[in-house]
């Protein structure tokens, strides 16, 4: 979340902010929350200093009156904790509304007014009429929708054969990458608690949430391995003198993907259930922009080594979410969001983003500084390898004329396989 004081210094930068960002929130609400919350709890202070006062200077048994007057002041006291817990719900509730910040460059607007910021190469046209990856999949015995669909519902799948094969060599492959690079590597757990959610930036609850939550807990099945690492240090103060901490987590991930029907939906593109490999940063605030073009550049170094077109995009300030303040998402090309006119379109497989300190201040997450102060660290976070949408791009790009798949060159020695 962003600092109050931050909110009260600039009304009408935050406002502004939520309107560019398409945030609905009462602002004056908060503001009027904050300023009761802030006197009521001057209040109870002043109550609290006056008993103490009189508890420490008196020596001897108090007498009727005294103690009287004391009763009354904790009465007061009770009362006025009993309002501060109400206020402090409403405070925090939309507190937790406001959105990050936008970074300066990133483009204002809506979902389609993201800014096209590097592309590796124009797609080739296929000389036959390309298949989606659905019908390739289907076709090789590679997946089964139909039978994980009788055992758990729409959206759920079978992976089959080579193509479980291929998906391990991916994680391998992710995993040598990000690795090399310094990221020391992880499996999380599948569930958190709701509040870990929460100071990330998913909601565990309402109509609105993406999150498959556990009955008679206060646990949820994670929707990314963003939430399990960013909770790792949750309330820790971080040595970050000798440089950031970076992880890369293997973990399953689960999602509702509520609506979520449709040709350009289709197949494995919006899927209850997959497996991803998410890389990590907590970093000093000065460092945050470096670490979210390295995270960017590694997920390029990765994709680069599929051998498909694609193109990065910086997402519009109405399409980033609460908490980034920043997000680069990689696009690639996929025979599946084609039509009549055209052979594809892009779709997005990976996303980094560079939270700032909105998931610190959160989760209590700081650093200690050189002069010895605690604060705030920055987080960002970026997709590794995704094993839902990695398959659709290798299947739809390779695809040949007999319906085969072949296999990139970067993973072959990794599958020991050339197609699928």
């Amino acid at each position: 979340m962003l600092d109050i004081k931050f909110i009260r210094e600039n009304k009408e930068l935050v406002r502004k902010n939520c309107a560019d960002r398409r945030v609905k929130i009462d602002l004056d609400k908060l503001f009027d929350l904050d300023e009761r919350r802030r006197s009521n709890l001057q209040e109870i202070e002043e109550l609290r200093a006056t008993r103490n006062k009189a508890s420490s200077g008196k020596e001897g048994k108090p007498s009727a009156d005294e103690i009287k007057a004391m009763r009354e002041i904790g009465g007061k006291i009770k009362k006025l904790e009993e309002k501060q817990e109400i206020i402090d719900k409403d405070y925090k509730d939309l507190m937790g509304q406001i959105p990050n910040m936008t970074h300066p460059s990133s483009p204002i607007g809506g979902e389609d007014d993201f800014r096209v910021i590097f592309t590796n190469r124009e797609p080739k046209p296929f000389s036959f009429p390309p298949k989606d990856h659905e019908e390739l999949l289907v076709k090789n015995n590679l997946i089964d929708f139909e039978r994980a669909t009788k055992v758990s519902g729409a959206k759920f799948y079978y992976f089959k054969n080579n193509l479980v094969r291929l998906t391990h060599a991916l994680l391998d492959y992710g995993m040598d990458i990000t690795t090399k690079h310094s990221y020391e590597l992880l499996e999380t757990p599948d569930l958190a608690r709701n509040d870990i959610l929460e100071g990330i930036g998913f909601n565990p609850r309402g109509k609105e949430t993406q999150v498959y939550s556990i009955e008679n807990s206060d646990l949820s099945l994670i929707g990314t391995a963003e939430i399990t690492i960013g909770g790792m240090h949750q309330n820790e103060v971080l040595d970050l003198s000798t440089g950031p901490k970076k992880y890369v987590a293997v973990s399953h991930c689960f999602r509702t993907e509520a609506g979520a029907y449709g040709r350009t939906s289709k197949g494995l593109y919006r899927v209850h259930q997959f497996t991803k490999l998410e890389m990590f940063v907590f970093c000093k605030p000065e460092d945050s922009e470096k670490y979210h073009e390295e995270i960017l550049n590694i997920e390029k170094e990765i994709v680069d080594g599929l051998d498909i077109p694609y193109r990065v995009i910086d997402i519009s300030s109405g399409d980033l979410g609460g908490p980034a303040y920043r997000k680069f998402d990689i696009e690639a090309w996929m025979t599946m969001k084609g039509d009549k006119d055209k052979q594809g379109g892009y779709g997005e497989i990976t996303s980094c983003s560079n939270c700032a300190d909105y998931q610190a201040r959160r989760l209590n997450i700081k650093y200690k500084t050189a002069d010895g102060t605690n604060e705030f660290v920055h987080t960002l976070n970026g997709t590794a390898v995704v094993l839902s949408r990695f398959p659709i791009v290798i299947a739809e790009n390779h695809q040949q004329k007999d319906g085969s798949i072949r296999i990139p060159k970067k993973l072959k020695k990794l599958c020991g396989f050339k197609k699928l």
